[in-house]
């Protein structure tokens, strides 16, 4: 007759063990291959002693350009960007990779997602960050508008800083200048303070219109004290009078409409 032994030193069991075991198996993180396979999810941070994979060729179409890249598939679609920010110009953060019809994020794996050796992978330009440069290219052409015309302006104002120069020397040298050619000349500077004003800048482009701002006011000046000279007396030129002209200044009107 047989008899059931009892539990023996050889059939215990560690509930330790098991444990530890358990844990073990409840802290791995698992995902989904393409092809439905369960596998262990990968630590992009771990440091693999294992051999890297070769590096296969991706066909990237970017509009009318036509990029292979060579890259290794354990690396990730933000590393693809960095590769094509040196081929195309475009920053990372400026890119938007479509593979399979999806836009995929810059932390996807290239093998998880299924790339392989010859994959087509679209490249296209983010929306707002084409917006942004297109507001930022048309502020540059306004700002290059501003400073070719405050160039243009510049060139008028030294021509008639050259005729004040020279009515100025007749009238202190005591002579009479034709009333005409100072309020002519007055007029020919008003001109161009006028355009100044319309002009909208910023920055360096400001500063280069304030400063033929300045330099215009101090031309008619000069010609509202060579007008009072010019109409006085030889007996009374002894006695030089000061005259001084107060600019109002005023702010540039906002547009109506913004661009």
């Amino acid at each position: 007759m047989l008899k059931k032994k009892g539990g023996g030193g050889g059939g215990s069991k560690n509930p330790l063990g098991e444990n530890s075991v358990k844990n073990d198996a409840e802290s791995i993180e698992w995902e989904m291959r393409p092809g439905g396979m369960l596998v262990q999810k990968r630590d992009p941070n771990a440091d693999s002693t294992l051999k890297p994979p070769p590096n296969v060729k991706l066909r990237v179409t970017y509009g009318s350009i036509k990029l292979e890249v060579s890259i290794n598939l354990e690396t990730t679609f933000g590393e693809l960007k960095k590769l094509l920010a040196i081929e195309t110009g475009l920053q990372p953060h400026e890119q938007r990779l479509i593979f399979r019809g999806k836009e995929r994020d810059s932390s996807d794996f290239l093998d998880i997602t299924g790339v392989k050796d010859k994959s087509k992978i679209v490249l296209i330009e983010d929306p707002s960050s084409r917006e942004k440069k297109y507001i930022e290219m048309k502020r540059n052409a306004k700002m290059e508008m501003a400073c070719k015309a405050i160039t243009e302006i510049s060139g008028e104002v030294d021509k008639l800083a050259d005729q004040v120069s020279s009515l100025e020397g007749i009238v202190n040298s005591r002579k009479k200048v034709a009333e005409t050619d100072i309020v002519t000349l007055t007029e020919l500077l008003m001109r161009q303070l006028v355009k100044l004003d319309g002009i909208t800048a910023d920055g360096d482009v400001k500063l280069q219109r304030r400063l033929q701002v300045r330099r215009v006011q101090k031309c008619i000046e000069t010609l509202d004290a060579l007008k009072v000279r010019n109409a006085m007396p030889r007996s009374l030129l002894d006695n030089p009078v000061v005259v001084t002209t107060k600019w109002e200044t005023f702010e540039p009107l906002a547009p109506l409409y913004a661009d």
